[in-house]
């Protein structure tokens, strides 16, 4: 992590975690995270947490928002059991048509916390929304309408939404994997000024701040360029007659 004091409280916060955990021999959790803080908070771990086992879990597989569980290895077998996660099935009118936004929007009305609320997925006629089992009571008992819209609330359905990501296929050649070339390319901008973002620090590779224009990627990678989006470089399909590399971005629309 960066030394800056959000970075420092952030790691304490985690360094209590560990620190509760060992002492009294249990799983301890933190709030929810997003994709940036659970990147971090699985590196602080790895070097951190000394005999304990960490996991990060938001209740579903693939969920962005997740919650870190640091651990002694004889809860492994069971941990996803122990996180103090409630699946909130609302339900509404098709018609009626709510996005994310009406639902946070509304527990932020309620005065809750980002760090209580996971992912929320939202379809026609319903939603299913990961909170703190704290957040849930507080939901379950006060909240009968999201903005305008009459909602029913049950806490006793397993998620079973498709959560759709759509991406933009943005491909071509590259002179080399180098950080600049990719920037460069998935920017629609020139080499000089990708090599500027990269140096300004407004490139991040896997959600921490990019290192070096010459840092190489591979596939898998996840780019954020501020100004221009977020990016996984998807493909790496070979070269040109004359050297250049064939790639494909998916970008995050």
């Amino acid at each position: 992590m960066n030394g800056t004091s959000e970075d420092r409280l952030f790691a304490a916060r985690l360094s209590d975690i560990v620190s509760r955990s060992e002492r009294d021999g249990v799983c301890c959790f933190s709030n929810f995270l997003d994709e940036k803080q659970c990147a971090e908070a699985s590196r602080w771990c790895m070097y951190n947490a000394g005999s304990l086992m960490h996991t990060l879990y938001g209740g579903y597989p693939d969920a962005k928002r997740r919650i870190l569980a640091v651990f002694p290895d004889y809860y492994e077998d069971y941990i996803t059991e122990e996180f103090p996660i409630k699946c909130l099935t609302f339900t509404f009118r098709r018609e009626d048509r709510l996005t994310h936004r009406d639902f946070l929007g509304t527990f932020m009305g309620l005065r809750l916390k980002r760090e209580v609320i996971g992912d929320i997925v939202v379809d026609e006629g319903i939603a299913q929304v990961f909170v703190t089992e704290i957040a849930a009571r507080l939901i379950m008992s006060t909240v009968s309408k999201i903005g305008r819209t009459g909602v029913k609330i049950s806490d006793d359905q397993p998620f079973k939404m498709e959560v759709r990501q759509e991406f933009q296929n943005i491909g071509g050649t590259v002179a080399s994997l180098r950080l600049d070339c990719v920037v460069s390319l998935a920017a629609g901008i020139s080499r000089e000024n990708a090599a500027r973002l990269i140096r300004s620090e407004k490139v991040d590779i896997n959600h921490f701040k990019a290192s070096s224009v010459s840092q190489e990627l591979h596939a898998g990678d996840i780019l954020s360029i501020r100004g221009s989006g977020r990016f996984i470089l998807s493909e790496i399909n070979g070269q040109t007659k004359k050297g250049r590399i064939h790639i494909n971005l998916c970008k995050f629309i």
